[in-house]
């Protein structure tokens, strides 16, 4: 086996893990992460499919958060909003 043939077959693998984590995620944990999403159309959920299975990683990782489990959306820690944190009068933005 040639290193392109290994590297089809990782990337082809890549992709069926991708697509089989896209089925429930769409279906019941999409609403998980986002929850505008969970209202979401089939439609919507059809234009996010490629995402889904590239990022799956991304995405089974954040699922895998305690935020999301408790069924409230991640917390978001981006510079710009622990700089708007510091100003705040009880130090939350």
């Amino acid at each position: 086996m040639t290193l392109i043939e290994s590297l089809l077959l990782i990337a082809a693998g890549y992709l069926l893990v991708g697509l089989a984590f896209a089925v429930p995620f769409l279906t019941k944990w999409v609403g998980k992460l986002d929850s505008s999403a969970q209202a979401g159309s089939w439609g919507f959920r059809v234009l996010i499919l490629p995402g889904t299975v590239l990022l799956w990683p991304v995405l089974a990782w954040r699922l895998r958060g305690s935020a999301a489990r408790e069924g409230r959306p991640p917390l978001e820690a981006t510079p710009h909003k622990r700089a708007l944190a510091a100003k705040a009068p009880g130090g939350r933005a």
